[in-house]
C-alpha cells in the first residue's frame, strides 16, 4: 500500500508552484491563449496515462487547473509529487 506523506513531507517535497489544499496538491496554471490551454491538457493527460494516476483538470479561458492525490491512500503521496513535477516539466 501507498504511504501517505506527513505534513512536514509535503510542505518539503512540493514542487514549485503547487500548494496543499486538504488532501490534495493544486497548482493553476495561465496561458495566453485558449488553445495553449487545451495542449497543456492534453500533454499532462498524456503523463496521467503513462503514471496511470489520473488528476482532476479544470479548464478555463486562459487557465489550467491541476488537483493531484491518491485516491487508493486517501491523501497525498510521493506519487502525486512525482506527478506534479512531471506537470511543471510539460509548461
Amino acid at each position: 500500500m501507498t504511504t501517505v506523506l506527513t505534513d512536514e513531507e509535503v510542505d518539503r517535497l512540493l514542487p514549485d508552484g503547487w500548494r496543499r489544499a486538504g488532501d490534495e496538491i493544486v497548482r493553476s496554471y495561465a496561458f495566453e491563449e485558449y488553445l495553449d490551454g487545451v495542449t497543456f491538457a492534453n500533454a499532462i493527460a498524456e503523463v496521467a496515462e503513462e503514471q496511470q494516476h489520473h488528476p482532476t483538470i479544470e479548464i478555463t479561458f486562459r487557465t489550467v487547473t491541476v488537483r493531484v492525490r491518491t485516491h487508493e491512500a486517501d491523501g497525498i503521496t510521493r506519487r502525486d509529487v512525482r506527478f506534479a513535477s512531471r506537470c511543471n516539466d510539460e509548461y
